[in-house]
């Protein structure tokens, strides 16, 4: 433990708005699971929409156990929910377009741009449990060991597809499942393999 002070209210906001993007992902992985053209895609966001329902109920009973309001509105929680609410409108007009295929990569480049943000709290809420002390650093830290290594496949799986459906779009050969999946990557450094790895298996 260090001696470390850590500012109550911007550790109160990054909790607020990680309950809002946990929250806005479920309404995107519903909107993007009508998307998904893919079969292996539509298996994995499935899996991720299950996964994240479960992360809601975590940072629910997390703000519950620090006696915070699970309800409470910040200001930096409207802008998290305008962003979230922003990307499932930008399926539904793809969804409304005349080309699936071009649905699905709108749906892959929005669920990447979401789970960005919500790698970047799960990163940052373990950083507070490092820091804490007591009972906050303990129950912050079971919730980041439950729910980081699944946000960690939820960025770069998805980051992967992204970018190899984007691929077989421009006509050139893709790897579907792309390594990353196939490669079952945790960490950015895997990620980085992953992609290289994919110009021997094109």
């Amino acid at each position: 433990m260090n001696n470390t002070t850590l500012d109550t209210n911007h550790v109160n906001e990054l909790l607020y708005q990680a309950l809002e993007t946990e929250k806005g992902g479920v309404q995107i992985y519903t909107t993007a699971l009508r998307c998904a053209v893919n079969k292996d895609l539509r298996e994995e966001w499935s899996k991720y929409l299950e996964q994240t329902k479960t992360h809601v109920q975590i940072v629910t009973d997390v703000l519950k156990s620090m006696k915070l309001d699970p309800e409470t509105e910040t200001p930096g929680r409207k802008i998290v929910r305008h962003i979230g609410d922003s990307l499932v409108q930008a399926m539904e007009m793809a969804l409304r377009g005349p080309d699936p295929g071009a649905a699905q990569i709108v749906a892959a480049e929005c669920v990447t741009l979401a789970e960005t943000k919500d790698h970047l709290n799960w990163g940052l809420i373990g950083e507070i449990a490092e820091n804490a002390s007591g009972d906050q650093a303990e129950l912050l830290q079971q919730a980041h060991d439950k729910v980081e290594p699944e946000e960690d496949e939820h960025l770069y799986h998805t980051s992967g597809w992204t970018r190899e459906l984007w691929i077989e779009a421009l006509g050139m050969p893709a790897v579907l499942p792309p390594p990353e999946e196939e490669q079952d990557v945790e960490t950015a450094i895997e990620a980085a393999e992953a992609k290289q790895s994919r110009a021997s298996n094109a």
